[in-house]
């Protein structure tokens, strides 16, 4: 295991077990739905063809897969503080006989990253650090002169409404707990919302020519209503907050569910259950 930044250990506990079960349950609506997002942000500043990449957050390695065959000849490695989430992704590489992506296990904020890359991305990846300013500067010590990051973020739960609507059904009855075993995901996945502190930070990272672009597009959540609620109620903020209340919310859990089945009832189609998601396409250069 890589050395972690004292501040991020609880959030790579939960990285590395709570959080990659639920994440792995939930796969092929993680992948599909924040997928359709990072492929907007990879038509608006794709790699080049020989690039050598780092993909922050690898999670599953499918984006660190996609830049594979977005580069051609160059390199990409995939980083993420969690070693389930690399193991799963290294193993899944070698049986597509991927051969230009590697994998390691590190904390972006404190981790030798190698390097010098030419493109950093990064979808859902950079949220979670307790110092974003460190990880961005430790980032931007990696790159080249001149390359190109690109982030994709979270916009405000206000602008992703599935998200604020289970929430608040949440907090109707439970608050986030003071004391608990069980490990938080840190700063959480809408520490980036802001445009101006995200740009901020960006800019004592060492970075320059930084846009923030807003990309909506829809997110799939379920093949049911039910499928849908049980998400929301196992990642997110709602889940987050059931996670940690564990047993002690057992009792309420149903009440909770319906709840938030209905206020998720109005994005129910005939495909499924699909809600507007808004995120950030962040490019910035070293």
């Amino acid at each position: 295991m890589a050395d972690v930044a004292p501040a991020n250990q609880e959030s790579t506990d939960a990285w590395s077990g709570p959080l990659f079960e639920r994440f792995l349950r939930f796969r092929p609506y993680v992948a599909e739905g924040l997928g359709a997002h990072g492929e907007v942000a990879l038509a608006a500043h794709p790699p080049r063809a020989g690039d050598r990449v780092l993909d922050i957050g690898c999670g599953f390695g499918d984006t660190t897969l996609r830049l594979a065959g977005l580069v051609g000849d160059g390199e990409v490695v995939g980083v993420d503080v969690s070693e389930p989430f690399v193991e799963l992704a290294r193993g899944e590489a070698v049986d597509a006989g991927i051969g230009n992506v590697s994998y390691r296990v590190g904390d972006v904020q404190i981790a030798d990253l190698g390097g010098p890359y030419d493109y950093v991305f990064s979808r859902m990846g950079v949220m979670f650090f307790a110092n974003p300013v460190q990880a961005l500067r430790n980032v931007r010590a990696a790159m080249r002169p001149g390359g190109r990051a690109c982030f994709v973020v979270w916009r405000r739960k206000l602008d992703n409404g599935w998200v604020r609507e289970a929430e608040q059904v949440v907090e109707r009855y439970l608050e986030h707990p003071e004391k608990t075993d069980e490990p938080t995901c840190g700063p959480g996945p809408f520490s980036m919302a802001d445009a101006d502190t995200v740009s901020e930070q960006l800019r004592i990272a060492g970075f320059e020519a930084i846009e923030l672009r807003r990309s909506d597009l829809p997110i799939r959540m379920g093949a049911t209503l039910d499928e849908a609620v049980d998400l929301t109620m196992s990642i997110g903020p709602a889940g987050e907050v059931l996670r940690l209340w564990g047993d002690r919310a057992e009792e309420i859990r149903p009440r909770i569910a319906a709840e938030i089945g209905a206020a998720l009832q109005q994005y129910v189609t005939e495909d499924g259950v699909e809600a507007p998601a808004s995120t950030w396409l962040i490019s910035a250069l070293a």
